[in-house]
């Protein structure tokens, strides 16, 4: 999940081939499709017995074991994402790219949006050590409203996407295709919806600026239970110079 104090949901991962063709999908995961036809409507030649165990229990046994298949892709995909931002993130204490002057454009906009860079990572050691179990701390550009912002998100699950399921963002009639009048409709209509239906793709909301592995595995044998202690020392190798070249590519 995604908190900016909000939550949202990964996007799936896309999936290429025939089979896509041939499955229905609902909120990213896929599910049985219905048979055109009745499981006897084949008899004598297929049994209604072997329609049914080969659709209900052969054929679901292939898409559970495909939804699983695509949600493991997607944690490894996440988990790898974030780890190579994090390393790139960090940098030997004595290196000139740990000094907050090496980041002068970032450093303006902390200011601008937190008052200053120790109001800043007050707020940001804060709410990232009041994640609930594992998860990443990360300062995010927010193209939508042009400021920096403080993001957790839980497990694995990347800055990089919002949820095209949160009609809080779009609106709930984007949801819905036109129905047969709205379709007779002047061809404008039918254009606004088409240029609706495309805002569903999942786009990029923020841009990773500095990103913070939460997960006990990056602090538990030093730190033991005590995260504000890690998150307080973790500044002193934090690569600012990485941090601004993000942020000027932004």
């Amino acid at each position: 999940m995604v908190a900016l104090v909000r939550t949202g949901v990964r996007a799936a991962l896309p999936v290429r081939g025939a089979l896509m063709a041939t499955m229905a999908t609902a909120r990213g995961k896929h599910t049985l499709p219905d048979l055109p036809y009745g499981y006897d409507a084949l008899e004598p030649s297929i049994s209604k017995e072997i329609m049914t165990l080969h659709h209900t229990k052969h054929h679901q046994t292939y898409v559970n074991g495909l939804n699983a298949a695509e949600e493991s892709l997607a944690k490894l995909a996440s988990e790898g994402t974030n780890h190579s931002l994090f390393w790139k993130n960090l940098a030997p204490s004595s290196s000139s790219s740990t000094k907050p002057s090496s980041a002068p454009t970032l450093l303006k906009q902390i200011e601008a949006d937190f008052g200053s860079l120790d109001k800043f990572k007050e707020q940001f050691n804060a709410k990232t050590a009041a994640i609930q179990g594992s998860g990443w701390g990360w300062l995010g550009w927010n193209k939508d409203s042009n400021v920096l912002e403080i993001v957790t998100t839980a497990n694995q699950d990347p800055l990089l996407w919002w949820d095209p399921g949160d009609s809080s963002r779009l609106g709930s009639s984007i949801y819905q295709p036109p129905d047969e009048e709205y379709r007779a409709g002047p061809a404008r209509e039918m254009e606004d919806y088409e240029v609706r239906k495309r805002s569903l793709t999942p786009r990029p909301a923020h841009v990773p600026i500095i990103g913070i592995d939460i997960w006990e595995h990056a602090f538990y044998l030093q730190y033991k239970n005590v995260k504000p202690d890690y998150l307080k020392a973790i500044w002193d190798v934090i690569n600012f110079e990485e941090a601004e070249s993000r942020f000027k590519a932004k």
